[in-house]
């Protein structure tokens, strides 16, 4: 392995899927959004229900999915992504559940329910087509951090510069790897990009 295969396995596996919406929620408990401003015990219990649910939980049945020799981990068919996608979907709606449970402002639930949505997407575009589940990762926590800026009338050039840039550099590691093409790329970026932008501007 050389670097640059190096450097674009890193950055795909720390800008995993499952990870994108841990990363968010850090982001937005931490931003300068008026909702940042939670006490720590509640920011603790929030970030644990979300990294349970949308992290922990479906990277356990992917090991448990691993074990069945007709399914195959590296996903490389689209419609091997399926399965995974449906648990992923369902251990979600079990966060965007339970967040419902403790006192928090709306916009967590609102930015979890649209990222079920994009799952949703994903996994009806993987039965017939493959599509960058990591571009539609990074494309909705982009369009959510876009969308918030514009409704709470925040400037947040920086960080969506460095999101952005974050952005480019996943994208080509998928490449250099050889796990899409360009088409999908984009699509999957697009896919996580409108849904997260238009349901949190609207909701």
């Amino acid at each position: 392995m050389n670097f640059k295969h190096f450097i674009a396995r890193f950055f795909s596996i720390v800008f995993h899927p499952l990870l994108i919406p841990s990363l968010g929620f850090l982001l937005l408990m931490n931003s300068g959004f008026y909702f940042s401003m939670m006490n720590p015990t509640a920011k603790k219990v929030l970030f644990l229900i979300v990294f349970l649910s949308t992290f922990l939980l479906p990277l356990l049945s992917l090991g448990l999915l691993s074990f069945n020799k007709r399914f195959d981990s590296s996903m490389e068919k689209s419609t091997d992504r399926v399965i995974p996608l449906l648990f992923t979907a369902v251990y979600y709606y079990l966060g965007y559940f339970y967040l419902g449970k403790i006192q928090i402002y709306p916009i967590y639930r609102i930015f979890l329910l649209s990222t079920i949505l994009i799952i949703i997407l994903l996994l009806l575009i993987s039965m017939k087509w493959k599509i960058s589940n990591h571009m539609a990762g990074i494309g909705g926590l982009i369009g959510a951090v876009l969308a918030l800026s514009f409704r709470l009338g925040i400037n947040s050039s920086a960080l969506l510069g460095a999101l952005i840039i974050v952005a480019g550099l996943l994208g080509s590691s998928r490449l250099l790897l050889q796990k899409h093409n360009p088409l999908q790329i984009y699509a999957g970026f697009f896919a996580g990009f409108t849904i997260n932008y238009l349901v949190i501007i609207y909701l």
